[in-house]
């Protein structure tokens, strides 16, 4: 069995790619700090419902219960970047606030660690699973 046909590990697999790109995106808003006209850019936040849309992974997941989520888990390509203009833009245009940009690479690099270390349990679990008895 492929591991992304588990949904949570495709799921993961998602997180762990949006993580990446919007890192790139806020190492370029850092790198532009200085360049007139400059509006920082940032991804729409991730949610695990945009992760249930769109594949047939499962071959379709079929909601059972009006409590679950509808949808596939589905293949997570190139997220969209938006730009987010800040209040506080300099005389020169820029919009970047440094303080801010760094925020939000301490909770990237959070979510990454997070993501990671469920990745990792899950495959443990998975290991556990497939061992043969009293081995």
């Amino acid at each position: 069995m492929d591991l992304d046909g588990i949904p949570l590990l495709s799921m993961l697999k998602g997180k762990l790619n949006f993580v990446n790109q919007r890192q790139k995106l806020l190492a370029e808003n850092v790198a532009n700090a200085d360049t007139p006209g400059y509006a920082p850019r940032d991804l729409k936040p991730f949610t695990f419902e945009q992760a249930l849309k769109g594949s047939t992974a499962l071959g379709g997941l079929k909601r059972t219960n009006a409590m679950h989520l509808e949808g596939s888990v589905a293949q997570h390509g190139v997220w969209q970047a938006q730009t987010t203009p800040d209040s506080e833009t300099k005389l020169d245009g820029n919009q970047v606030v440094l303080e801010d940009e760094m925020m939000k690479m301490t909770e990237s690099r959070i979510d990454y660690e997070t993501a990671v270390g469920l990745y990792q349990q899950s495959l443990g679990m998975i290991r556990l699973a497939a061992r043969k008895p009293g081995a």
